[in-house]
């Protein structure tokens, strides 16, 4: 597929107002519950993390599972964050843990027996060699690319920091599939502006969102953990608009995945 099937408009005539709404409504509503997010009931994680990283630990679904018998795997896409508890709270657990950061000093740090860190930034096309500008980027590479490369087949965890790259990188997991490879989806999302290359007027971007997050749905990802971040301005597409956060965390679990 090359692009996303559109929901229809939420109203009669394209309107922002009845998009901001629904979309608002569809992030602040856990569709399924989860009653074990706690981290620190893991062995060896100790400190929390300074966000709400959530994922679901209930026995209904692999990853507590795949967490105690060491198969567990959790791919971090992040931009020069100092907050890595998360992370290191999982490689502790006895997951293995790969973090890719544009931003670090060498190709690729070993710390501990679990945890990687590459010099990888996560995009949502792999560069074109014969592009002078996108010889700039080779450290950029496709989710999927970067998969097959290291010869990985599944990720249980992909937890998700890419200040409003977010949106065409989701794109691209759902049009190539490789969604269908994800046990749950930890994403930081950004809606004080449309994001990197969303083009199209308000209540365009708006349904192009929501429509991301229902394809989700149609691949049986459930939402079961939705944190307005109340310390990020109040901003809805540079609005002071509709009392949300630009920023949002949430979690999804794949119910069909074993």
């Amino acid at each position: 597929r090359w692009h996303v099937e559109l929901q229809p408009w939420a109203s009669p005539t394209p309107s922002l107002n009845y998009e901001a709404l629904r979309f608002l409504k569809y992030i602040s509503t856990s569709q399924i519950s989860c009653e074990h997010m706690n981290l620190n009931s893991l062995k060896g994680y100790s400190e929390t993390s300074k966000k709400p990283w959530s994922i679901c630990l209930d026995e209904r679904f692999s990853l507590i599972h795949r967490i105690r018998s060491k198969q567990c795997r959790l791919y971090s896409l992040g931009l020069g964050s100092d907050d890595n508890q998360f992370e290191v709270g999982m490689a502790n657990s006895g997951c293995e843990v790969h973090r890719f950061d544009p931003s670090i000093k060498s190709a690729h740090i070993q710390e501990g027996r679990h945890l990687w860190y590459h010099r990888l930034s996560i995009d949502w096309r792999d560069p074109n060699p014969a592009i002078a500008a996108h010889k700039l980027h080779s450290n950029t590479k496709k989710l999927g690319t970067i998969l097959n490369e290291f010869g990985h087949q599944k990720i249980d965890v992909l937890k998700a920091d890419v200040e409003s790259a977010e949106w065409k990188i989701l794109e691209n997991l759902i049009l190539e599939d490789v969604v269908e490879q994800i046990g749950q989806l930890v994403f930081e999302v950004h809606i004080h502006w449309p994001g990197f290359e969303v083009s199209g007027n308000d209540s365009t971007v708006v349904r192009y969102w929501y429509s991301l997050l229902r394809e989700l749905e149609l691949k049986d990802f459930r939402l079961f953990y939705t944190y307005k971040d109340l310390s990020k301005p109040q901003m809805f597409l540079k609005k002071k608009a509709f009392n949300a956060s630009s920023c949002y965390t949430l979690s999804w679990v794949n119910t069909r995945w074993k």
